[in-house]
């Protein structure tokens, strides 16, 4: 089969290659699928650098998350050849089969196609253990997502507004705020540049933000850390620019907001009954008509330095998703 294969880290990707490579032998509590689609998220290119928290020794196969068909199962999982899953787990998903933990796979939501619930499964699961179980988002809060067109800055936008939450999506690109704003429909789209928060001020009417959903890190979040209302929670989900940020905690204190990491992954593994909750809660909502994973490309895995080169050049508004075997 063919395979994205990391045979030594690097950071210009000249340790990745498309290979073929032995198909994968089901271990116990494992459930064998032949991938239909696969989608790209920023920890998979952090991974071929050795950057990201978790650092498998190469040679692996690339790709977090997937969609794809079950070929074979052992019938304590509760699956059963021919149905289609989606989930993942931390590596191998760039592949034409791959062999997955049975706890790790749910269900695709009746009416989804394949690239749809490839780019499903990780950006929402983090939107909605972010917003729900983390801050209790209530309707009519305002929510401000940075890093608003990546595939989970989308995803919590979609979210957001169908939980009933006011949406400010905020980008750095002025020219993906059109686009932006035709895949996410929020309330209001900022550039997060310089001094924000009397951008912020105005969209709220001087309420300033419930809830701030920090992808980013560096300068928007030091900025943020102002554009909070009392009582306000700032969830730290990522650095796409590059900075880890720092702050006084008299500034927390004197504002009364709370500063909340968010690695929906662990969260998971730690409470599974709560990752099945948040699963069957997304499933429900996409089966409903209420949320809809955004995509910008879908690509043959065969031009997978395509997709990877416009992630790491910040090009993307949605998912990138790889079909294998085309």
């Amino acid at each position: 089969m063919q395979a994205l294969r990391v045979e030594w880290l690097s950071d210009d990707l000249s340790g990745v290659t498309l290979a073929d490579a032995p198909a994968p032998i089901r271990a116990p509590g494992e459930v064998l699928i032949r991938v239909r689609a696969a989608s790209l998220n920023f920890p998979d290119l952090l991974m071929t650098q050795g950057g990201y928290q978790f650092k498998p020794a190469p040679p692996f196969t690339s790709g977090l998350e997937l969609a794809g068909e079950v070929l074979e199962a052992e019938p304590a999982s509760g699956l059963a050849p021919g149905d289609r899953v989606m989930g993942g787990n931390k590596t191998g998903a760039f592949a034409e089969l791959a062999s997955i933990p049975a706890d790790k796979l749910t269900l695709m939501p009746q009416g989804m196609d394949f690239a749809a619930a490839a780019a499903m499964g990780a950006a929402y699961a983090t939107a909605y253990t972010g917003l729900v179980d983390l801050c209790g988002v209530k309707a009519g809060q305002w929510v401000l997502v940075h890093g608003a067109s990546g595939g989970v800055g989308l995803a919590t936008c979609d979210l957001a507004r169908a939980l009933g939450a006011r949406v400010i999506a905020s980008t750095g690109s002025p020219d993906k705020r059109k686009r932006i704003a035709a895949l996410a429909h929020p309330d209001a789209i900022l550039l997060a540049e310089g001094r924000f928060r009397e951008q912020v001020t105005q969209i709220t009417n001087g309420a300033l933000a419930d809830i701030v959903f920090d992808t980013v890190g560096g300068d928007v979040f030091d900025e943020s850390t102002r554009c909070l209302a009392f009582g306000g929670k700032l969830v730290v989900v990522g650095f796409t620019s590059g900075r880890i940020a720092e702050i006084a905690t008299n500034i927390p204190l004197i504002k009364g907001f709370s500063i909340i990491g968010l690695r929906a992954g662990e969260y998971t593994r730690r409470f599974p009954e709560r990752g099945r909750a948040v699963q069957q809660a997304i499933t429900a909502l996409a089966e409903a008509g209420k949320i809809t994973p955004a995509i910008d490309r879908i690509l043959p895995l065969s031009r997978w330095r395509e997709g990877f080169a416009a992630m790491a050049q910040r090009e993307l508004v949605g998912k990138v998703v790889f079909v294998p075997g085309a």
